[in-house]
């Protein structure tokens, strides 16, 4: 293959890997290929004047051919910034980088669209030899990585709805499994002892009848942020469904899963909820267990709940930690 039609094969490629010089319009077959192809090529002279100016260069930047070929690219045609919004045309152009040591570049730069908003493309540049090896200019290819970034914020969106509570933006009960499994097999393997505490609101159906359910939501909405500023880091807290939350403690012994659960009480008894011109104060019975090796998910769950159970039947607005050793603290 002749010198040029290499290099514009290359081009082609979208993965430019040049190492002789070519002129676009040398060759129809090759030209008809490079005009088509769905990302932008262009090339420049070894002063960065634009030679050449494909159809995928126009569809991704508004600029027509006619309107660049013999401009130079650093007169700001594309006006490349990096993420943090610098300009690179006059000083760290993949382009001219190349052109000056012959490196091929990758990188994601936003270009200025005619139209004046910014796209995201993917440029991959190289240098333009002639037949004795010198640089006498450069080609570049971009992309448009609109799509792609979408895609990936929707599947990122994807698997946050998948494990977010959608009313308090919380971790939903498929986080919060997760999180436990974690945690018993870091007891079993290490020793790292830690709790289960389960809060739940009280007499919340009576909330729901008297206000409705747009205030119910809100009463679980704001007992969320208020939990969600009373557990520490490396705690775990979740809504597990309906009015109840799920919290994973670190906790050495008793005494520190009583005080952190007693923080959750009475921080949520000291708080109020606000909405349409109405003011309420709700409560939390909490329930918790120390894990122990051995424990399932399943098992250290039962006895949180029973420890729940007995904490709503000594009258609610309470805590109540589960054998081996029981203790119950009156409200305050």
């Amino acid at each position: 293959m002749p010198a040029n039609k290499h290099a514009l094969a290359s081009a082609a490629t979208g993965a430019p890997n040049l190492s002789e010089t070519f002129d676009p319009a040398d060759n129809n077959l090759h030209r008809t290929i490079v005009e088509n192809l769905a990302d932008g090529v262009y090339l420049v002279d070894r002063d960065r004047k634009i030679t050449y100016w494909n159809h995928g260069a126009e569809q991704i930047s508004g600029y027509p051919a006619g309107s660049v070929v013999g401009l130079h690219c650093f007169d700001n045609i594309l006006g490349h910034v990096d993420a943090q919004g610098h300009a690179l045309c006059h000083t760290a152009c993949p382009l001219a980088q190349t052109i000056a040591d012959g490196e091929a570049r990758e990188a994601m730069v936003w270009l200025k669209h005619a139209d004046g908003h910014r796209n995201p493309v993917r440029v991959r540049t190289s240098p333009v030899r002639d037949s004795s090896g010198q640089i006498i200019g450069g080609v570049e290819v971009f992309s448009d990585e609109t799509a792609s970034i979408r895609a990936q914020a929707d599947a990122a969106r994807a698997r946050h709805d998948a494990l977010t509570d959608e009313l308090t933006g919380l971790p939903n009960r498929r986080l919060f499994r997760a999180a436990l499994a974690g945690r018993i097999e870091n007891l079993r393997r290490y020793g790292w002892k830690f709790g289960l505490l389960i809060a739940d609101l009280d007499h919340f159906k009576a909330v729901n009848d008297e206000f409705g359910h747009v205030f119910g939501d809100a009463v679980l909405a704001g007992v969320a942020s208020t939990l969600r500023g009373a557990v520490r880091a490396g705690d775990v807290l979740a809504r597990w469904g309906g009015e109840e939350f799920s919290i994973l403690v670190e906790s050495s012994d008793e005494a520190d899963l009583v005080e952190a659960a007693e923080r959750l009480r009475i921080l949520v008894a000291r708080s109020e909820v606000h909405r349409d011109g109405v003011t309420k104060t709700v409560h939390v019975s909490v329930g918790g267990a120390l894990a122990r090796l051995g424990d399932s998910s399943e098992t250290l769950f039962a006895r949180a709940d029973s420890a729940l159970y007995a904490a709503k039947s000594a009258g609610r607005n309470r805590i109540e930690i589960a054998q081996p050793t029981r203790r119950a603290q009156e409200a305050t």
